[in-house]
């Protein structure tokens, strides 16, 4: 099924946009999770897991399903489909996972914010699940980099599936 030229491109451009969305917020997550575990001033290490608690929540979820709602619409609304290619495929298997990491660490990231709520938070609170949000962000930035490399690039490569449906005798009369 391909979608028509106008719709094809609104949902680019919705794909695009949400995927460099999460990105860029997930980048401003790991500042803020870097700065709430290195920060001696309690000030700034309860008011950087505060933000990054909402930004977790309200920006960057919402971005990455949408990534990955309009990806999977773009795969299969278009001529490189969902499995033909194993860059697609590899694309929406790594934000799948990033989406799912990430519904797992929102339980941590959520007790975190709402206990740097507390009168103090010494260096030593939390300190196992303030490392986790360093490394989770940092691992998920890794993982969204790999996406848009894998964007740009279109490396070659057809799955069996691909091979089998682009080399098929065509059923057209001449």
């Amino acid at each position: 099924m391909i979608m028509a030229p106008g719709l094809r491109k609104v949902a680019l451009v919705t794909h695009v946009v949400s995927s460099v969305g999460s990105l860029g917020a997930v980048a401003a997550f790991l500042a803020l999770a870097i700065v709430g575990l290195a920060s001696q001033d309690d000030r700034v290490v309860r008011s950087a897991y505060v933000a990054a608690e909402v930004l977790a929540r309200v920006v960057i979820a919402p971005l990455v399903l949408a990534s990955l709602l309009s990806g999977l619409v773009q795969s299969l609304g278009t001529a490189w489909g969902l499995f033909r290619h194993y860059w697609v495929l590899a694309k929406f298997l790594l934000t799948l996972l990033v989406l799912v990491v990430l519904l797992l660490q929102v339980k941590g990231i959520v007790y975190v914010g709402v206990a740097s709520l507390g009168t103090t938070m010494s260096n030593t609170d939390l300190l196992d699940l303030r490392r986790s949000l360093v490394v989770h962000a940092a691992g998920g930035l890794v993982v969204l980099l790999v996406t848009t490399a894998l964007s740009v690039y279109k490396p070659r490569g057809m799955t069996p599936y691909g091979w089998r449906r682009h080399h098929r005798p065509s059923t057209g009369e001449s």
